[in-house]
């Protein structure tokens, strides 16, 4: 199979864009296409022979269930039945939070093959805000799945590039739309009701923090990882947006005694000498999340890009920083800790 890649920098590229991939979709096959998170591998989400296209490309476990895309917020009740105890605040979460990266883990509606929601009762279901992803779904006006566009375990892309290094010859289409802005997957939430105050589990953290839902609920994060037995959501299994290379995770400079011979690459969070890791080794390569500022959404649209490239090194190891682990620090050490699994 021959792998496209189309821009979208131009109206009539974008228009031509959206059209092939309309054919594609509507034709039962996949696309590659950008979100405001990661890129996505999307294909017709109620066309159980379309989704099991997305698992075979990606080399997806069939236990770890999918996401579903909607054209707009309106139509959340086409695929999800809202239970009324939580209807309130699923209203106010979607009011304040789509078209945008939280996703809502709610019972799905019988239309939804089993293979997306590896045969659990619920779906996730969200709307994304990038433009060129709405044109397209807009166009086809019917619900996507679309888990990112990536083999599966490794690391998520956040270009048209990261795509094709991933997937060539394995989609017929990607659709450029540029680099995500956030870089993040999306924070995917589940609701419980409960008095004064709703239950809110993050059950993968993402760009909408804790602090963003307090608001609506009291929230916890979902530690839970889950080895091979279907999960409530993507993003909980134990190894998981891992590099080819081995990386092991520093809780301080002091765990670190460099071994005679190896190659050591390091992702730096703030590329300081006073947070005592950039000296622990000669290092053939140092990359920085946020060089001196320490910001956590400018680490976080870095996360996987830096990843990707420490990767393609061929060095021993990745050594990895961690960072402070609040806002969009928590989905990033989170990650990392998955990706440092089996190292």
């Amino acid at each position: 199979m021959t792998t496209t890649t189309l821009p979208t920098d131009l109206p009539p590229l974008m228009h031509a864009a959206v059209e092939e991939a309309g054919r594609l979709l509507r034709s039962g096959d996949v696309v590659a296409l950008p979100t405001e998170t990661v890129y996505g591998l999307a294909a017709d989400a109620l066309n159980p022979t379309a989704v099991a296209k997305i698992f075979e490309a990606k080399e997806r476990p069939t236990f770890d269930p999918l996401i579903v895309h909607l054209p707009d917020k309106k139509q959340l009740d086409t695929v999800a039945d809202v239970p009324a105890d939580i209807q309130k605040v699923v209203i106010q979460l979607i009011e304040r939070f789509w078209p945008g990266p939280l996703t809502l883990v709610l019972p799905k509606k019988a239309c939804v093959p089993d293979m997306v929601t590896a045969g659990l009762p619920n779906v996730a279901v969200r709307v994304s805000s990038n433009p060129v992803f709405k044109r397209v779904i807009q166009h086809l006006n019917k619900p996507l799945a679309a888990p990112s566009a990536n083999r599966f375990g490794s690391i998520s892309p956040t270009s048209a590039t990261a795509v094709q290094a991933e997937l060539d010859g394995r989609i017929p289409l990607i659709i450029d739309g540029g680099a995500c802005m956030h870089g993040l997957e999306s924070t995917i939430i589940k609701i419980e009701a409960g008095s004064p105050k709703n239950f809110i589990t993050i059950l993968r953290p993402g760009p909408i923090t804790p602090e963003d839902l307090k608001a609506f609920g009291k929230v916890k994060v979902e530690t839970r990882t889950v080895i091979d037995e279907a999960t409530e959501a993507p993003g909980q299994l134990a190894s998981h947006y891992a590099p080819r290379t081995p990386l092991r995770l520093l809780s301080k400079p002091s765990d670190f005694t460099p071994v005679e011979g190896k190659r050591y690459a390091l992702m730096s969070y703030r590329g300081e000498e006073k947070d005592g890791y950039l000296d622990l080794t000669e290092f053939e390569e140092i990359m920085v999340l946020s060089p001196g500022n320490g910001k956590l959404p400018e680490a976080a649209v870095r996360f996987f890009y830096i990843l990707r490239a420490l990767d393609q090194l061929g060095v021993d190891e990745i050594i990895a920083e961690p960072m402070f682990e609040h806002g969009m620090g928590i989905a990033m050490m989170d990650k990392l800790r998955r990706a440092s699994i089996n190292h």
